[in-house]
């Protein structure tokens, strides 16, 4: 379980929104969690992404791409 969100894992969630073509710009990273984490368009047009505090971070960033398509209607 993670309590904060730390560089460590800010760097992985960068290694998928890169690959998705995603600039690092248009991204919000609250260094809280929550239960539920969640992916979510913000009114500003930027994608927040709240890390899950219970789910394992490794399994819950298997989903992340799959959650950020959801929200962007991205294929």
């Amino acid at each position: 379980m993670l309590d904060a969100v730390t560089l460590k894992e800010i760097e992985k969630i960068f290694a998928i929104t890169d690959a998705m073509g995603i600039h690092r710009e248009a991204l919000v990273i609250p260094l809280g969690t929550a239960t539920p984490g969640r992916v979510r368009k913000l009114p500003s047009g930027k994608i927040e992404i709240t890390v899950d505090a219970e789910a394992p971070f490794d399994e819950w960033l298997k989903g992340l791409a799959a959650l950020i398509r959801a929200v962007t209607g991205a294929v």
